[in-house]
């Protein structure tokens, strides 16, 4: 029978906002709403909860306060990481050269692919294996093409979004660093489900999104190790370090610091309930539904809450409408690309044929999904699957 209010399994896309988070942001709006960079009182109020905030978040991180850098979402804080590198490598009468593949989110691959078509940075694609995973040997082999006149910026994501594959992070790090080059992760997905310690991971950039853990929409930020030299993509006042100009959020970057907490606060739990899920959702699938393959990296290796297919011979727009008709809420991979009739670049790099990419479903659970909604997201996705392939075969199509 269809639930009474939907099944949300689209947690990588977005999430609520805890209402904890909501409750500390409140004030900021009509109370302490001063301008942070204005000198009387209202503004040092409010410059005050940002720093409070800044605080918070690189204790989270193992970090100094000044690493942490306020951005508007993680796709500003990935331009900023390869923009800011690309630039600063022109001051200085060089060329920055791009290591990155084509598994990474478009805020990574189409900068690294637009400054590379402007001249301003020499890009490298790495090959993942099949499971989407960078491996170490990999990076050693293209690091070799780095030149003495270039400033090398590898760019791996922490956890995969459409496949959630995580990537051996500490591991590549290393290999950048005996290179000479920097290294930036875009850790969007893993925030709330892995380790955010940036000095046991090695990375010099890391991007974080506050609304993939519980966080308000519209706030992100950039860590960036002390010495790593960036130049300003977004120029205006000198907020941020002269990174980042711009009046300051203070309401969502208040909110984005309290969920980092509440995240990190009871990690254990949410990882084990996750988990339970997650396994759940791909014992059945793989068990019940035909023609199912799952992708990217097995169990051990991918982020708790993501489990991700493809099915033989379905069209992923219909199954995911015959889903929400049900009461279910998923995704074919990408929120930036749900209903983009293309094969997924992640799809393709890992290997798999056109065809098979358009058939793709991601599953992400949260916080409130339980047991009873998992087994009903099953039962719907065997309907859907057989139903749908019955279709395509009495119109004539293999």
């Amino acid at each position: 029978m269809k639930p009474a209010e939907p099944i949300y399994l689209d947690h990588a896309a977005t999430t609520p906002t805890d209402p904890q988070v909501v409750e500390a942001m409140l004030p900021y709006f009509s109370q302490v709403y001063g301008n942070p960079s204005s000198s009387h009182r209202f503004g040092r109020r409010a410059e005050d909860a940002v720093e409070r905030a800044r605080d918070s978040v690189a204790q989270l991180l193992n970090c100094a306060r000044d690493e942490i850098i306020f951005t508007s979402c993680g796709t500003e804080s990935d331009n900023l990481a390869l923009r800011g590198v690309a630039l600063r490598a022109i001051a200085e009468g060089k060329r920055a050269h791009i290591f990155t593949a084509h598994t990474e989110h478009h805020a990574v691959s189409r900068t690294a692919e637009q400054l590379a078509r402007l001249n301003l940075a020499r890009l490298t694609w790495l090959t993942p294996e099949p499971d989407g995973t960078i491996a170490p040997h990999t990076l050693q082999a293209a690091l070799q093409r780095l030149q003495p006149d270039e400033i090398g910026l590898v760019s791996v994501m922490y956890a995969n979004n459409e496949i959630g594959t995580v990537q051996p992070i500490a591991a590549l790090s290393d290999v950048a660093r005996a290179h000479g080059a920097l290294f930036h992760t875009d850790a969007v997905q893993a925030a709330g489900q892995l380790s955010l310690d940036v000095r046991a991971l090695g990375v010099d950039m890391l991007a974080l999104s506050a609304h993939k853990f519980y966080g308000p929409k519209g706030v992100g930020l950039l860590y960036v190790r002390r010495g790593v030299a960036l130049y300003s993509a977004q120029t205006g006042g000198g907020q941020e370090h002269h990174l980042r100009a711009g009046t300051h959020n203070v309401p969502l970057i208040v909110g984005m610091a309290r969920a980092l907490e509440l995240a990190y606060a009871d990690l254990p739990a949410r990882v084990a309930h996750y988990t339970h899920l997650r396994d759940r959702l791909i014992d059945g699938v793989l068990s019940s539904v035909p023609g199912a393959q799952l992708t990217g990296a097995e169990k051990a290796r991918r982020l708790p809450n993501h489990a991700s297919f493809t099915f033989a011979g379905i069209e992923a727009n219909a199954l995911l409408m015959y889903l929400d008709l049900n009461g279910i809420a998923a995704s074919s991979g990408s929120a930036c690309n749900t209903g983009n009739p293309q094969p997924s670049d992640v799809l393709l790099a890992i290997g798999l044929a056109p065809e098979q990419a358009l058939g793709s479903l991601r599953l992400t659970v949260g916080k409130q999904n339980t047991a009873a909604e998992i087994d009903y997201a099953l039962q719907m996705l065997q309907v859907a699957v057989e139903r749908l392939r019955k279709v395509r075969q009495a119109h004539g199509i293999a």
